[in-house]
């Protein structure tokens, strides 16, 4: 499937970049800002490290990364180390981290210029997603670029679609990310209710989750809710990070995002409360006080 670098190996992108190598045949070269865990990945799977991101990319078809923010995605891409220096004409660089719709087309104008394509490709599935092959892949940018790149991006992937140009991936991430908000709160809530009500709780999910209220959150989520465990998904650091994002895009385009906004700052309760590291289910703690 050619050459493909990955940057980035975090507990998304290790694993995705594992499964280019297995799944997908690639000949793959990663780069990591911690050294260590790029060994720790040839080790297992294969393949090359190198110690820059122009250094990964050199001669690469594709070059893809999945690291924390807007900055961290620029410290990667542009600069005399950055991928974009290494990068041949023609070739595709795929971002798989949620970033702003603003730095995707700030990147794609950059990338451009020295002849090469690029996508943002945010994810939704999570750890497990990663873990599985089993992610959901909204991208943005150009048809012939994102054709290209769709039957590779299938090595991890099990639903991927061009949303739009440049930035649509990432607004589509936006709008999975308010989604996700509103219904963690609203599960939270519900759990709380049962238990303040003496219902037991895995019995009112066994059946509510049969009709209309059923959904992912529902399913994967309830028990480790009902547990107080909270160690089993995204970050709730991240999921700030991300709605920071869908607030400011907001501010922009205009949108009226209440309940988002307000779940946020329940997240920045459950910060306080020392869960940063807690995974998003964590609001019902907040609730359980």
């Amino acid at each position: 499937m050619g050459r493909v670098a990955f940057l980035g190996l975090g507990v998304m992108g290790f694993p995705m970049a594992g499964h280019l190598k297995t799944r997908g045949g690639c000949d793959v070269t990663v780069y990591n800002r911690t050294a260590a865990r790029a060994k720790i990945w040839v080790g297992t799977f294969g393949g090359a490290s190198a110690a820059t991101p122009r250094e990964a990319a050199n001669g690469c078809d594709i070059v893809f990364s999945c690291v924390g923010n807007d900055d961290d995605l620029r410290s990667v891409v542009l600069g005399p180390d950055g991928a974009l220096a290494g990068m041949k004409q023609g070739a595709i660089f795929v971002d798989h981290t949620t970033a702003s719709a603003e730095v995707a087309r700030e990147l794609q104008a950059e990338a451009k210029k020295r002849g090469v394509d690029f996508i943002d490709a945010p994810v939704s599935g999570g750890q497990a997603g990663a873990e599985n092959g089993a992610l959901t892949v909204m991208c943005g940018g150009d048809a012939a670029p994102y054709a290209r790149v769709e039957p590779i991006i299938a090595a991890f992937a099990r639903a991927c679609r061009l949303m739009g140009p440049s930035g649509a991936g990432q607004l589509t991430k936006m709008v999975n990310q308010i989604c996700i908000a509103g219904l963690v709160q609203g599960l939270a809530e519900g759990l709380h209710f049962a238990q303040k009500a003496g219902l037991d709780g895995e019995a009112v999910v066994a059946v509510i989750s049969k009709g209309a209220a059923q959904s992912w959150q529902m399913e994967n989520r309830f028990k480790t809710m009902l547990d107080g465990a909270f160690d089993f998904g995204f970050a709730v650091d991240w999921m700030r990070k991300d709605l920071a994002i869908c607030l400011d895009e907001a501010r922009r385009n205009g949108a009226s995002l209440p309940a988002t906004a307000l779940v946020d700052q329940f997240y920045a309760d459950v910060q306080k409360m020392g869960g940063k590291r807690w995974d998003t289910s964590s609001l019902i703690a907040r609730l359980n006080r």
